[in-house]
């Protein structure tokens, strides 16, 4: 009875969503109906039976795939933010296509499964590889999910810049395209979710016992390493699948499985089977809706992109309903034993940074020289030209840097960082608004990117407040505004605008156009608001005590809080003009700096702020020599630098 009881909200959920998603595709479906009497060949009736009904069937088919591999991996691996796109599997499976694409073409008439499978699986065995160390937790695989779909996506993003021309059309593919021309994709991925589905059928029993502990389930009979590959592959199989298939769409495998769990599914098996109808269902609505609105464009915007703006906002609506099983237990201010001493560790980050200074200024490569010292005649304009572009580097990684021990400190989080909570992706919306509708000049530009990192911070605050900000529920709105905010960049890049290509390069980090001016207003602003938060440091001290230790001392809460979260958006946004919002500095410059042993506010966001001025400045020399005459934009070279490092950072920490 208590089953039956269980099944009803989950019901209601899906019916509701067909019900929505019907009367879409009913405005789609019943124009073309009309010309089903008519001529054989009629070109309405083939539009309607080759691509409506197929794209439709996709949307079903695709929805309820994700879905499924979202539930698997969230039940295998007792974490309620496992999807495909959390975990960096789809990123993988994205990876692979593009570098096959550019380098063996060939294979994809061979087999596109096969290379997206491979993809899918090498992140999924680092990702799951990395949370075995640590047991499974949801903090460790969360955090290297999204450091490596971090740096799939960098990768990803650098091999299309520099091979514009041959991958463009990938663009709109890369950010979910449903559009079809015929039934084969459909066809195939219908086979392909029943081989699963089958499969998910013969497990579910031993997840069901996984509520009892592993050590429970292990005396029940349950081999616990054979079972979590078996589900973990399944999972994976469907994200390539889909990927393959159609590109990344993401949310759906997040947002599907926490639907069914808050209307009511309690158990494993309900979970399974209600969410991929959910998934289904959800897509159908969020495709039929995007096809009603654009109209003729609806076959060029992304789907995928459309559909973590629907989801996002249902997400972060749901938030504080969601009662998360498994918490995520802060540890960034645990004592170390050993270590030098504060001084000495900044002594060691300034003579590093001055090092690469030295490097970035005055060494040079090219086809006829190879490695050189700046010299001669030409020395003065060289110089002018690269030095604003270091400068511009520097300041950018500190703030970064910076930004992101405020934002850890404050949330007791070592995931927070600019990037990851979505804050660079609101200052990357408000520049794409900036640059779409009103084409401003650097301070117009600034003033929208820091109304975006702000008014992202702001949400992020008014949704975790209620939980005393526990890191998941942090995480969980993070990610939740960070995919909107980059599905609606995504949307505005692929409207066709000449302008959209502008801001797909300074997306990419790139100082190639910093001049003097530019460089002198971002260092400016790395002084005046470093400056300032050094002068908070007390606060940033007495606040990670928690609230009521910190107001017993007269740290006014509200206030302090405020201005601290204000300045990260304000450092954010400065920074993200400079090198875009995929530049990593922001959470790798606390963790060396922790890693380093400083624990006190001051020294950690100096030695932060060195070490990221020293990757952004590294960053910029490598994107400039390593395929000269060519550039990598400095930002993607972070966040490829930046990447492994804290994966194998990770790996020692286990």
């Amino acid at each position: 009875m208590a089953s039956r009881r269980d099944n009803i909200g989950p019901a209601s959920v899906t019916i509701l969503l067909l019900a929505l998603a019907g009367i879409a595709c009913w405005f789609l479906v019943a124009p073309p109906l009309s010309a089903v009497a008519g001529p054989r060949y009629d070109i309405t009736r083939m539009v309607l039976y080759y691509s409506t009904l197929p794209r439709l069937a996709t949307a079903l088919i695709a929805g309820a795939a994700l879905a499924l591999s979202g539930a698997l991996l969230q039940q295998v691996l007792r974490n309620p933010l496992a999807d495909p796109t959390t975990l960096g599997i789809s990123a993988g499976a994205n990876l692979a296509l593009v570098v096959a694409s550019l380098f063996v073409p060939g294979l994809l008439g061979a087999g596109r499964d096969f290379i997206a499978l491979s993809g899918s699986a090498a992140a999924a065995i680092i990702v799951v590889g990395l949370g075995a160390r640590r047991g499974f937790s949801p903090y460790s695989l969360v955090l290297s999910g999204l450091v490596l779909s971090l740096w799939c996506g960098g990768l990803a993003a650098i091999l299309t810049y520099l091979n514009e021309s041959s991958l463009a059309s990938l663009f709109i593919w890369g950010a979910g395209s449903l559009a079809q021309q015929s039934w084969v994709i459909p066809l195939s991925l219908l086979w392909r979710l029943a081989l699963v589905a089958i499969v998910c059928a013969l497990v579910i029993r031993p997840l069901s016992l996984l509520d009892l502990g592993e050590s429970g389930s292990a005396a029940l009979g349950v081999r616990l390493v054979r079972l979590r590959f078996i589900v973990i592959a399944a999972a994976v199989a469907l994200a390539a699948f889909v990927t393959s298939a159609v590109g990344v769409i993401g949310f759906i495998g997040l947002v599907a499985p926490t639907l069914a769990r808050l209307a009511g599914a309690r158990r494993p098996a309900q979970l399974i089977f209600w969410s991929p109808l959910i998934g289904a269902n959800l897509l159908l609505l969020a495709d039929s809706v995007l096809q009603l609105v654009a109209g003729e464009l609806g076959d060029f915007l992304p789907t995928g992109a459309v559909t973590a703006i629907f989801g996002s906002p249902l997400l972060l609506a749901l938030l504080p309903l969601l009662k998360i099983r498994h918490r995520i237990q802060p540890s960034p201010f645990r004592q170390q034993k050993h270590g030098l001493p504060a001084t000495a560790v900044m002594a060691l980050a300034a003579i590093c940074l001055l090092v690469v200074l030295a490097a970035g200024i005055f060494l040079g490569r090219d086809e006829t020289e190879g490695w050189h010292l700046v010299s001669g005649g030409l020395a003065g304009d060289i110089l002018a030209i690269r030095i604003p572009k270091v400068v511009a580097a520097l300041a950018s990684g500190a703030m970064l840097a910076v930004a992101g021990t405020i934002l850890q400190r404050l949330t007791s989080n070592e995931m927070a960082s600019p990037e990851v909570l979505g804050i660079s992706a609101g200052a990357t919306f408000g520049v794409a608004i900036a640059l779409i509708a009103v084409t401003p000049g650097i301070a117009g530009q600034f003033t929208f990117a820091a109304v975006g990192a702000i008014g992202v911070l702001a949400v992020i605050v008014v949704s975790s407040r209620r939980s005393s900000f526990a890191p998941e529920r942090v995480l969980l709105a993070g990610i939740s505004l960070s995919a909107m905010v980059d599905a609606v960049v995504g949307v505005l890049s692929s409207s066709g605008d000449p302008r959209a290509a502008i801001l797909m390069r300074w997306m990419s980090g790139s100082t190639y156009l910093v001049d003097a001016t530019t460089a002198q207003i971002e260092a400016v602003a790395a002084v005046l608001l470093l400056s300032v938060t050094f002068l908070a440091r007390r606060w940033l001290d007495l606040l990670p005590l928690g609230p009521a230790p910190a107001a017993a001392i007269g740290v006014p809460l509200a206030k302090s809080r405020f201005a601290l979260f204000g300045l990260a958006g304000l450092m954010t946004a400065a920074a993200t003009l400079t090198v875009g919002p995929l530049s990593f500095v922001g959470l790798m410059g606390p963790h060396l700096a922790r890693e380093a042993g400083l624990r006190r506010a001051l020294p950690q966001m100096v030695c932060a702020a060195l070490i990221g001025a020293s990757l952004m400045v590294a960053a910029d020399f490598v994107g400039r020599t390593i395929v000269s005459p060519y550039q990598i934009p400095a930002g993607l070279v972070s966040a490829l630098i930046g990447a492994p490092f804290l994966m194998l950072m990770l790996r020692r920490k286990a």
